[in-house]
């Protein structure tokens, strides 16, 4: 059964820094205590209350917190649009973004650059689907040649822009990844589709799944330790 929400949802906060930053307040059943999130890919800044706590003990938290919210915000990597002149670090490596001279009309790739037909109105979603269809392609090939090695189907692959993971595993077989996995480099990638098909065999975290992982991709902290430090990063692409 859903919760009501606040009436006001959203609301304003005062950062030390002089700053005033709007933030959206949302009841969760599953919160035990008051917390504050923030996206890694616009800035947003939300507030999440338990059932039963008051909205004025998560107001008077989220101003007792405002200075972490101002330095959270501020170490955030600034946005990267798509658009001419951009360059992406598609599977580690550099490709510009451009407009086409000769009147194309399809996008598509020509050596580093990849060539954007249209206006500036729908460049960006040019390049999104582009991106898209390129993560379908790499991450698919990696995830069938792995699913025949732990002799496990995959009953569904998905291509989604989730907030938080770069990766999931449905009890069903079903995966699903983060295009943004394309503008990493191709060991981290390769541990991504790695570590989901590992749980098409074991659906857990288990030393197992872990020795599992192992056997499909060899060591692998490098590649945990690199989407820790630059995952922000990639959500601040487009």
């Amino acid at each position: 059964m859903s919760i009501p929400q606040p009436a006001n949802p959203i609301r304003t906060l005062a950062l030390p820094g002089g700053r005033e930053i709007a933030f959206n307040l949302r009841r969760s059943a599953r919160a035990r205590h008051i917390l504050i999130r923030i996206d890694e890919a616009d800035g947003d800044v939300e507030l999440v209350l338990p059932r039963r706590a008051s909205v004025r003990d998560g107001l008077a938290f989220a101003h007792s917190r405002a200075g972490w919210i101002e330095a959270r915000l501020g170490a955030l990597p600034p946005a990267v649009p798509f658009r001419h002149g951009t360059v992406l670090p598609l599977l580690g490596e550099p490709l510009t973004l451009s407009r086409p001279v000769n009147g194309a009309k399809r996008t598509r790739r020509i050596g580093d650059e990849l060539m954007v037909p249209g206006d500036e109105a729908v460049f960006a979603g040019r390049v999104r689907r582009w991106l898209i269809a390129e993560a379908r392609r790499e991450i698919g090939t990696r995830a069938e040649h792995l699913a025949r090695r732990v002799e496990r189907p995959i009953r569904r692959l998905a291509i989604r822009d989730p907030a938080t993971r770069w990766g999931s595993c449905s009890a069903a077989g079903g995966l699903s990844f983060s295009w943004r996995l394309i503008l990493a480099p191709p060991a981290v990638l390769d541990y991504v589709v790695a570590h989901e098909i590992a749980h098409l065999r074991e659906l857990n975290h288990s030393a197992r799944f872990w020795s599992l992982v192992d056997g499909l991709v060899g060591a692998h902290k490098a590649e945990r330790a690199w989407l820790r430090q630059n995952g922000a990063e990639l959500r601040r692409y487009g």
